[in-house]
């Protein structure tokens, strides 16, 4: 089958299942529930910036939905992941494992701590770390002295893993744990995509000793702008209010600071749009599942083409829907994304891999075959939920 044959055959899958008139974004927010009635309740009130009732309740409705013990909400998912890294003891001179197939901000938020990312290859399955090839990797360039991790070609501190569930997946997170184990790493869980998606019943997020969140304007939950910090351990709980509230001392009228803390918190407006968002979690969720299915449906009529399925025990939030090539019938990817964007299919590829952007190029890594051949070959596909009712 030729490219420009391929190509078509997966527009129209995309079409039977969109049904949607003119230009269809990636993910688009859905603010259908109390926004207007909460946002207006904020301006009436004159309780808008970091301090208000719904940054509270915001907290309390997310540890209800995860199971964690303790969230803290901040301005954005980087910002999350920053405190995160920090309170995992992250710092100056330190290596922290990042996964190359992941957004920027992971391996910013590590170079924010002053580390380094070292980047680790993904598994097909979950496009998540691989914690059999990452194991095999440590054993190759690391050891353990007393309670840490050293990179014996560098002499740096392997201070953590950074796992990241791609598109909502859960990676293989008791794998990470064990080998996180094995080598006095700490676990950080990069769930910036994963609201409301579960592994075994335990909500991503919730595995490492702490996990980050995203509410950006794209994610299944929005915002606006935000992010929080999950944990189970009340005083990294603790913590991470102090230092993003400017590690202010508590005091009626004083401002003492006790540390060098950051202004992360989230304003009271961002907050009521989260509630009122969160509110409306369970709809969302069916209706993108009802998506994905839909999308499934189509594409097991194209051959040369797979949908990304949640692996059994997986409860995925289908944040995107993402397809892939088959290596056995290479069709290119930039030919399916010129098609579905000509027809108005707003799809985008995988991110440019971490180690292949100039500012970490150098940085440590294992070989990564598997993510640079999912890189030419995964396709995001139109996911907002309003599309399952088109």
């Amino acid at each position: 089958m030729n490219r420009e044959l391929l190509a078509g055959r997966i527009v129209d899958a995309v079409r039977s299942v969109v049904r949607s008139q003119g230009p269809v974004p990636l993910h688009a927010p859905e603010l259908a529930g109390r926004e207007r009635e909460y946002l207006n309740d904020c301006i009436d009130t004159g309780w808008v910036s970091s301090v208000g009732a719904y940054v509270d309740r915001f907290e309390r409705d997310l540890e209800a939905l995860t199971g964690a013990t303790r969230a803290v909400a901040v301005v954005n998912g980087t910002a999350a992941l920053e405190v995160c890294l920090r309170l995992a003891g992250v710092g100056p001179g330190d290596e922290v494992l990042v996964p190359t197939l992941t957004f920027v901000a992971t391996a910013n938020a590590v170079t924010y701590r002053g580390a380094t990312p070292h980047f680790v290859d993904s598994e097909t399955a979950t496009l998540g770390v691989d914690p059999e090839r990452l194991q095999a990797h440590l054993e190759r360039i690391a050891e353990v002295r007393g309670a840490s991790c050293v990179n014996r070609a560098t002499g740096a501190p392997i201070r953590a893993l950074v796992a990241m569930h791609v598109f909502g997946h859960p990676c293989d997170i008791e794998g990470l744990q064990a080998v996180a184990d094995r080598w006095r790493l700490t676990l950080v869980e990069d769930a910036a995509e994963a609201l409301g998606s579960r592994w075994r019943g335990r909500h991503a997020g919730t595995f490492g000793r702490l996990g980050a969140l995203s509410f950006n304007g794209n994610k299944i939950v929005t915002t606006g702008g935000g992010g929080a910090v999950l944990t189970d351990d009340p005083e990294l709980g603790r913590r991470a209010k102090h230092l993003t509230t400017t590690a202010k001392v508590p005091h009626a009228w004083a401002f003492d600071h006790d540390e060098i803390g950051w202004n992360y918190r989230m304003p009271n407006l961002n907050a009521a749009l989260g509630c009122a968002q969160l509110e409306q979690l369970p709809g969302l969720i069916a209706r993108k599942a009802e998506l994905a299915r839909r999308y499934g449906e189509a594409f097991t009529r194209v051959e040369g083409v797979t949908l990304l399925q949640p692996r059994s025990g997986a409860e995925v939030n289908h944040w995107l829907n993402a397809v892939l090539l088959d290596e056995a019938h290479p069709v290119g990817r930039e030919a399916v994304l010129d098609a579905l964007n000509a027809a108005g299919f707003g799809a985008r590829p995988l991110w440019t891999l971490m180690h292949r952007l100039p500012m970490y190029a150098a940085c440590p890594r294992d070989e990564l075959p598997v993510a640079e051949a999912l890189a030419a070959r995964v396709i995001n596909l139109p996911s907002s939920a309003a599309l399952a009712a088109a």
